[in-house]
């Protein structure tokens, strides 16, 4: 529910649509310059929608794809300077929900649920 309300407060406000997997990688690639087969495992989504979901950061101008040097297989991609920008905007709407939340319930139940879903659960 959360992952939706964050995805529409950006969709609503910005020009450039995205959705939670894009959100996923480019998160995964701030201040980073990962392969995208590391990509791919760390997102948990199919090989040819991780690339396709890339080629739509791509056409949008949030990522750069490289060559990996003495590989000629491996892609690494990056973020743009748009691509960063973007992610520290989301951060920071993310950042205000949360506020906006802990307003509500209060801090302590807000930190309580952090250490909840940071435990491991065995499942």
């Amino acid at each position: 529910m959360i992952r939706k309300i964050t995805e529409e407060l950006w969709n609503n406000s910005n020009d450039i649509y995205m959705s939670n997997s894009e959100w996923f990688i480019i998160a995964r690639t701030y201040k980073k310059n990962p392969t995208i087969s590391y990509i791919n495992k760390q997102v948990n989504i199919s090989r040819q929608a991780t690339h396709k979901f890339i080629r739509s950061l791509e056409s949008k101008g949030l990522v750069e794809i490289s060559r990996v040097e003495n590989n000629n297989k491996e892609k690494c991609i990056r973020l743009t300077t748009l691509g960063e920008a973007c992610y520290e905007k989301n951060e920071s709407l993310k950042a205000g929900l949360e506020k906006k939340i802990a307003d509500q319930i209060g801090k302590e139940k807000i930190d309580l649920l952090k250490e909840i879903l940071k435990l491991n659960w065995g499942i």
